[in-house]
């Protein structure tokens, strides 16, 4: 994964991360569209595919639902890093084949706009800015798994040999 960050700070909720105003769609090009809004309105005119979003403490709390981390992922988002994330969304972000890393270091020291690298298996984030190196717990081996299959429900149809279309 590389990209340039967009810096966020501690208790970033679900209703900054995608607004309650656009629950009433499940179309994930229009969540997209809507992804960070209350955070930074301009957020998806300026992020670009493959950038990433570091934040502070709790990334993700408020409400348990799935849409915020369907938001930024489909925004084209390939990561969040942060100092800690709300349990809730922790546990979506990883059923939806969202990477997040867990690296208090990487958060404090990233700044917006800074060009990074990510290895999810050896759990390091490479600064390309500043050139510095920031170490994480990789993922045990199946959440990796999961992830690389794009969230939990591509990971059980691959492991039950299912057409994408079934289950």
């Amino acid at each position: 994964m590389k990209g340039k960050c967009w810096k966020f700070g501690d208790n970033v909720n679900t209703d900054e991360i995608i607004p309650a105003r656009y629950l009433n769609t499940t179309d994930t090009k229009e969540l997209a569209s809507h992804c960070m809004e209350d955070a930074d309105p301009n957020f998806t005119k300026k992020a670009e595919a493959g950038d990433a979003i570091v934040a502070g403490d709790n990334f993700g709390c408020g409400s348990s639902r799935e849409h915020a981390p369907i938001a930024i992922k489909a925004a084209g988002i390939s990561c969040v890093i942060a100092k800690s994330f709300a349990r809730i969304f922790f546990r979506n972000a990883i059923n939806i084949g969202l990477p997040i890393f867990e690296c208090s270091e990487a958060a404090k020291q990233i700044r917006e706009g800074d060009e990074i690298e990510v290895d999810l298996t050896n759990g390091e984030i490479l600064d390309r800015t500043s050139r510095k190196r920031f170490k994480f717990e990789p993922f045990p081996r199946e959440m990796q798994e999961i992830i690389q299959c794009g969230g939990l429900m591509n990971f059980v149809k691959k492991k039950m040999n299912l057409p994408e279309n079934k289950l």
